[in-house]
Parts: C-alpha cells; structure tokens; sequence
C-alpha cells in the first residue's frame, strides 16, 4: 500500500485529495491548524479509517514539520508521496501590509513546504525506492494579483523549490512537480467579491472557476506510474486564464 502525506487536508483541495487518495486506496497521512467534519469523517468512516491518519499542528511552527513526517511514516509506512497543499492568503497591498502577516504567509506557504520537503528528501534518500514530491502552487505566483504580493512571493519561490528539487533528487527516481490552479471554487477563493470573480470567470476561456477535483485529477495522475517521467515542471489547471 502506498503512503502519501498531504498537508492542508482539512477543507478545499487538501480534502477533495485525501478522500480521492483514500478511495483509490492509498493510505493517508494529513494536519492542519485543527480538525474539521472532512477530517471526523475521514477518521469514523469505516472504510477509510484504518489508511488515515491525521495530527493536528499550527503549521507556521517549522519545527513540527519532521516530527510530523516520522509519526506518519511509524502510522503508515515508508513514504511514497509528499503533496505540500497547505496555504494561506491574506490581501493588501503591500505599502500598507503588515510585515507579521507577510512573514506568516510566507512560513506557512514556504518554508513549511521547504522543511517538510527537507524531511521527505532525507527520508526517499534512505530508502531508495524512488517516490513523488507535488507542490499546490498558483497562477498567482506565476503572474501576480493586486493585493498578493506577499502570497505571490510565496507561491513563485515554491516553483523554484520544485525545479530544484527535481534536480537533486532525481537520481533516485524521484519526481517533483507543482501544480498550479487558477482561481478554485474554495474557502480562498471566498474572499474575493461577486464582481471580481465574474471578472475572473469573463477572462477565462472555459468560462467558470475551477473546482477542486480539477486539481484533483492531475494530482492522481502525478501520483501514478504514468507520470513516472515527469518532473521540475510547473502544470496550470486554470481552464486557460493563463494563456
């Protein structure tokens, strides 16, 4: 049974994944700042139950993240996948943006994927069975938004984790990759106004706002065996806002 571990597995997309992965028979690591009914449903069903685990953690405390991946490895064996979908975002632009709030975001979208991807790599170099890193980017990090300098800072130095990353560890046969959504139907994505998000929808070429499972697809066929010659690359899932 292959173990992936997601972080951010509470709502939105971090969820919609846990329960894809666990209905294809994965088994399931997740945290998050603190449970919610995803995770008490995931944590009673009868059938998911014993391929889950989930600890809950204030996610800008780096030091938790290496802990956190030796439980889950003790709960669910060797790691295969590593999905790095925790994130926050906070608007304002930045002249007037509290410098607290920046550094957040950046610890919990950044760094946190940074340590926990330091804590997988030294985990896949032991064991040598090679093994899949996926990081939850954005387009923001790729082309901007008023008022998210400092969650589009965030998100571009993610890609840059990914293309790195794809060098070191891909003589051990391990791939990383980020995806990037456009502007996904979720708590986020809440935020924004009606009148924004029909601006959003207008400049879309599918004409809607992505839906989890989106994302969701090409992280199971990143996951697979498929894809096994994939990596270092940066795939939107943006219904072709970005071209």
């Amino acid at each position: 049974m292959k173990h992936v571990v997601i972080t951010g597995g509470s709502r939105g997309i971090g969820a919609a994944a846990v329960r894809a992965l666990l209905e294809e028979g994965y088994f399931v690591s997740t945290c998050s700042r603190a449970p919610t009914e995803h995770i008490r449903c995931f944590e009673t069903d009868p059938a998911l139950r014993e391929r889950f685990y989930y600890q809950p953690f204030d996610l800008a405390r780096i030091e938790e993240y290496e802990r956190f991946l030796d439980a889950c490895v003790a709960r669910g064996g060797p790691l295969y996948g590593l999905v790095n979908n925790a994130g926050i975002a906070q608007a304002g632009v930045l002249a007037t943006f509290p410098l607290v709030d920046c550094e957040r975001i950046v610890r919990v979208n950044l760094i946190g994927p940074l340590a926990l991807s330091r804590a997988a790599a030294r985990h896949f170099l032991r064991h040598r069975r090679g093994g899949r890193i996926i990081n939850i980017s954005s387009i923001i990090g790729s082309r901007g938004y008023t008022g998210l300098s400092a969650y589009s800072a965030s998100k571009a130095g993610l890609d840059g984790l990914t293309r790195s990353l794809a060098r070191e560890l891909g003589r051990i046969g391990v791939t990383v990759n980020s995806i990037a959504p456009g502007y996904v139907r979720t708590d986020m994505s809440a935020a924004l106004s009606q009148e924004d998000l029909q601006q959003i929808v207008r400049r879309t070429p599918l004409g809607r706002l992505g839906e989890a499972a989106d994302t969701v697809a090409l992280l199971k066929f990143l996951l697979s065996e498929g894809a096994g010659f994939i990596t270092g690359q940066v795939i939107f899932v943006d219904g072709g806002l970005s071209c």
